[in-house]
């Protein structure tokens, strides 16, 4: 169906993709994984040709294969929520209101054959196109990402991110194209939709191409790795899930250590016999006067030895043969560091209503009780657009609640990091950032800086000209800086690579104050929640126990309800 050979990119002097091969058969559901930066992006706009390759060939089969393509921002300024919805299936769309037009001049048609005959053509046409099981399915893709209760005139510029995401997974899902590739599609997708999507993608028939960082989705929707190597910046193939591809890659890594480290001891031991006959040449040469004549003929050939051995060895340290010292991928070296000491009680949320507009409109949470004490790690979930986020601006106090109040403990220090980054200032660069959060020295800064991948001149790029990974990124820095002992996370995962993720969660471990997160990726929830708060249609239950032990409440409940 797809086969990418000898694909080359670069952007300046600047190799992105190398010598790039790879085959995706029909139906076939691959995982494109690689850190940040590695490319997996460009590979795929290369693929449905929003990119040109400087070098190599896709070969798309057949020819004008239909290829759905979710980038990880919509641009769909100017329509609305119909629109769009509408356009992802026009052909569909326009043979339904064929259908409906035939159907409504049979009724007065002076040639009823001809009438009947021109229905028939057109209902043929609605149902080689789906017909009424498309349209059933297309409900269903609204009512799985919860867009069907979202009015069609709603303006796509005033939908979320989340929204958004949802949004651009709908028009590729109602278009049904035979090969998918998606870019990031868990971002933003509360658990429900989360669920939803993984059914759906495990399903679809035709072949899938999924960059995300999300492991449980790779593991429960893929049968293939394609890894790019951020390093050399090819491609390799590895049979079976996520976590098989990172059981592979860790043996790899293990055998490859093991090896550079025998052949780091063999060259020690070489270049030591090198020294001792080097050595032995010379005790000959500065013998005594009458005996240099007798031995000068051994010493000669004994340096000769020496040079011989010394020449192999270069040549084989010059050589393919040579085992490369495994590399490691820069790592953030996030350490949040002792928090300040504070009192057992960290929070309290007594009776706290809140809604956006006053009046009669509904409230977005109500009654709200909630204690956290210190050290505990709570997840926040429910459906998009609960409420989850405002209650954590409830608790820094960039919300007011219409009533109850928000208690904070003695000493707690609250930091936030947001989702949609607008803790920070995009007219700023990211030293100045950093220089606000804490006095220090511009040294000291960029060093700081630096331990969160940003190198050389990129601390002076103002925050706007920053990826949302970079961004994010530049959140944790600035949390570790203002040195908080209550951390209140919105989706702390978004756009960070697995890697990242991974390196991100032992800091947590590590971290001795108080932690509340609002996340969708199951397998950090596994990780880290040692209690699971749920906001839902206005209220807030708390449920002890892991993320686990909720789910199992839930999958109990609903059955309770079904019977």
């Amino acid at each position: 169906m797809l086969q990418v050979q000898h694909l080359h990119k670069a952007y300046g002097a600047t190799s992105v993709l190398a010598d790039i091969s790879f085959i995706v058969n029909d139906g076939e559901h691959v995982g494109l994984i690689g850190p940040n930066g590695a490319g997996k992006s460009t590979l795929l706009r290369c693929i449905v040709g929003a990119e040109a390759p400087d070098a190599g060939t896709i070969t798309r089969m057949p020819p004008d294969l239909s290829i759905g393509y979710l980038a990880q921002a919509l641009d769909a300024s100017g329509h609305t929520l119909g629109d769009v919805l509408d356009a992802a299936q026009a052909e569909f769309v326009a043979a339904e209101r064929a259908v409906q037009q035939a159907s409504a001049a049979l009724a007065n048609a002076p040639d009823l054959a001809a009438a009947l005959a021109t229905y028939d053509v057109e209902l043929a046409r609605f149902e080689a196109l789906g017909g009424y099981a498309r349209e059933h399915r297309a409900i269903a893709v609204a009512e799985g990402l919860g867009l069907a209760e979202m009015p069609r005139d709603t303006p796509v510029a005033a939908l979320s991110g989340g929204q958004k995401t949802r949004l651009g997974l709908a028009t590729l899902l109602l278009a049904e194209p035979r090969l998918l590739l998606l870019d990031e599609p868990t971002n933003h997708l509360d658990i429900d939709a989360l669920a939803w999507l993984e059914a759906f993608v495990r399903d679809y028939p035709g072949a899938v191409i999924v960059v995300s960082h999300d492991r449980e989705f790779l593991d429960r929707t893929i049968t293939r790795v394609l890894y790019l190597d951020p390093f050399t910046r090819t491609i390799r193939s590895y049979e079976g899930s996520y976590s098989d591809f990172a059981s592979a890659r860790d043996h790899e890594r293990t055998r490859q250590l093991a090896a550079w480290q025998d052949e780091q001891a063999y060259i020690r031991a070489v270049e030591a016999d090198i020294r001792r006959v080097k050595g032995l040449a010379r005790t000959i040469q500065q013998g005594p006067k009458r005996h240099r004549d007798h031995y000068g003929r051994i010493s000669a050939k004994v340096a000769r030895i020496a040079k011989s051995r010394e020449r192999k060895l270069e040549k084989y340290l010059e050589s393919d043969e040579r085992i490369e010292k495994p590399r490691q991928h820069w790592r953030m070296k996030l350490d949040f560091g002792d928090p300040p000491p504070g009192g057992r009680a960290v929070l309290a949320l007594e009776h706290v209503d809140f809604a956006y507009t006053t009046g009669d409109a509904p409230l977005l949470v109500s009654d709200v009780g909630l204690e956290v004490w210190h050290g505990e790690r709570v997840a926040l979930v429910g459906p998009n657009g609960a409420g989850k986020t405002t209650l954590l601006r409830l608790i820094t106090g960039q919300l007011v609640p219409l009533r109850g109040r928000v208690r904070l403990g003695i000493n707690v220090r609250p930091g936030m990091l947001a989702q949609e980054h607008e803790t920070l200032d995009a007219g700023r660069t990211l030293l100045e950032m950093a220089l606000r959060a804490r006095p220090m020295s511009e040294t000291d800064a960029r060093t700081f800086l630096h331990m969160f991948l940003f190198g050389g001149d990129s601390v002076f790029r103002n925050v706007r000209e920053c990826s949302l990974g970079e961004r994010s990124r530049l959140q944790l820095a600035l949390l570790v800086l203002q040195g908080c002992n209550l951390l209140l996370l919105d989706e702390p995962l978004n756009h960070l690579d697995i890697e990242a993720r991974e390196h991100f969660e032992a800091a947590l471990d590590a971290f001795e104050g108080t932690v509340i997160a609002v996340a969708h990726d199951r397998a950090f929830l596994r990780h880290f929640a040692e209690r699971v708060v749920e906001v839902r249609d206005g209220t807030v239950r708390s449920f002890a126990g892991g993320y686990d032990d909720y789910m199992r409440i839930r999958a109990a409940s609903a059955e309770m309800s079904k019977s």
